[in-house]
């Protein structure tokens, strides 16, 4: 087999030849180690790479097979941090010089729970400062390139994240979405990624309180059954997070080989209030759709109308980082990121009854969707409004592209994943083709709350009749 074959094995299929010795973790580590000093100066996807870590974990790996142990759902399988998870002896940074030589005494929760499946951590990857915007750059580590286009973001704040995995940089990674973190890097490299129900993996310790109630952790992968493997070990209870769910008890490998014999899928274009959205997004994510179809599933478009939440969201995101950040604001500003300076400002002249209806439209959109859900199953989406750009970093921010002849900002390019965010839901993005200048395009799939199982069914049923994992970046 060759390296880059092995690079681009599925998790799942790892594993399965470490187990039998066909190849061992440490193999399957340095080869992807060799890749990473290849291919990472060019995309700067690892921000703290932890090679030595890896070998130590790899060795170890390899040890227990060949004495017959016990071993995780993960064993022995690279994967990816980002660089918002506090990780044990590792530096931790959060894209933010306030913490550029921070390294944690404690794994996060999730962290923890992946090594103890077995996974072999590479490394950290790069994330802009706090999680703070959809695009992929910082004051310590730079700007995140698109593998399919080097001129081109990855998207954020998991751009490390999906950067890694695009370019063959392991097969896992962990990373976070508070607005569509996960699901925007994906759709912009091509790559599948899970935002679970809020809480369903836990989320222990975290800094501040911005994203408090928005932000879940989820897998990043280039196969739907590794985020179900990936989801099966983070998943669960924990008693430092309040909002942690209590196991479910379901194997989210073994649902992938059932799928629903009958589902109501609903698609919009706009959830009622956005404006903007590229016409060849929209063709491919209407012809994907109705693929659905080939399974006896019903499709149609929903009259969907949810108030425009953008006024809400950002107030609710600015309060928190202006609570976090009064200080360094007033005495570091210049250690901070423009984008972020004019976040924390916005916030910090918000007053009681601001955040008040900023909650109260939150809570609105909750009703929106759960009114939803009883007429459908799912609701499919575009990912983004337009496929990844280059981005022209300015002192005063971040320049966006103009698409159909409107220009985009930070909330329109978010348009389709942030109010999932304010209600909880579980939601994924998945590859659904390519611009016809070679940029992937996302397809977003929702589900009811708690309802993980059916968008992971429905994702593994597009994987099935629409494959993308033959088509690599040309980096």
């Amino acid at each position: 087999m060759k390296k880059e074959e092995i690079c681009y094995l599925s998790a799942y299929e790892m594993r399965k030849k470490i187990i039998s010795q066909e190849l061992s973790s440490q193999e399957i580590t340095e080869i992807i180690i060799e890749r990473i000093k290849a291919m990472n100066p060019k995309v700067n996807a690892y921000c703290t790479p932890t090679f030595d870590l890896a070998r130590q974990m790899a060795r170890k790996a390899d040890l227990m097979v060949k004495k017959g142990d016990s071993l995780g759902l993960l064993h022995g399988i690279p994967a990816s941090i980002k660089d918002l998870m506090q990780t044990k002896g590792v530096k931790t940074t959060y894209g933010s010089k306030l913490y550029e030589h921070f390294v944690p005494e404690q794994d996060d929760i999730a962290v923890g729970r992946l090594k103890d499946a077995g996974c072999v951590v590479l490394g950290k990857t790069n994330t802009p400062e706090f999680g703070h915007i959809a695009l992929t750059k910082n004051k310590i580590f730079g700007e995140t390139k698109n593998p399919w286009d080097l001129e081109k973001n990855s998207g954020g704040s998991s751009g490390g994240a999906a950067s890694a995995v695009a370019s063959g940089l392991g097969p896992l990674a962990l990373g976070s979405d508070g607005g569509g973190s996960i699901r925007i890097p994906s759709s912009c490299c091509g790559i599948y990624g899970l935002k679970p129900t809020y809480g369903r993996i836990p989320s222990y310790p975290r800094i501040g309180i911005a994203f408090m109630d928005l932000n879940h952790y989820g897998p990043m992968v280039r196969y739907v059954k590794d985020a179900a493997l990936m989801l099966n070990v983070m998943k669960g209870y924990y008693s430092a997070d309040k909002n942690s769910l209590p196991d479910d008890g379901i194997d989210y490998v073994d649902v992938l080989n059932n799928l629903p014999k009958k589902l109501t899928i609903g698609y919009s274009m706009s959830l009622g209030f956005g404006k903007i959205l590229a016409e060849e997004i929209k063709e491919n994510v209407i012809n994907s759709v109705q693929k659905f179809e080939k399974f006896n599933w019903h499709v149609e478009e929903a009259k969907l109308k949810i108030r425009n939440p953008d006024l809400a969201f950002k107030t609710l995101v600015c309060t928190g980082y202006a609570y976090d950040l009064k200080k360094p604001y007033e005495k570091q500003v210049k250690d901070l990121s423009p984008d972020l300076i004019a976040e924390i400002r916005f916030g910090l002249d918000c007053d009681v009854l601001s955040i008040g209806k900023a909650k109260e439209i939150s809570k609105k959109t909750e009703e929106t969707m759960y009114e939803y859900f009883k007429t459908y199953d799912l609701l499919v989406t575009p990912t983004l409004p337009c496929p990844a750009f280059k981005p022209e970093w300015l002192d005063t921010g971040t320049v966006f592209p103009t698409v159909e002849g409107k220009t985009l900002n930070v909330s329109s390019w978010m348009t389709f994943t942030y109010p999932f965010n304010m209600t909880g839901l579980p939601a994924a993005s998945i590859p659904s083709g390519w611009t016809k200048s070679g940029l992937p395009i996302g397809m977003q799939i929702v589900g009811r709350r708690y309802d993980e199982k059916t968008v992971l069914q429905a994702s593994k049923a597009f994987e099935e009749i629409a494959p993308w994992q033959t088509k690599k970046p040309p980096i």
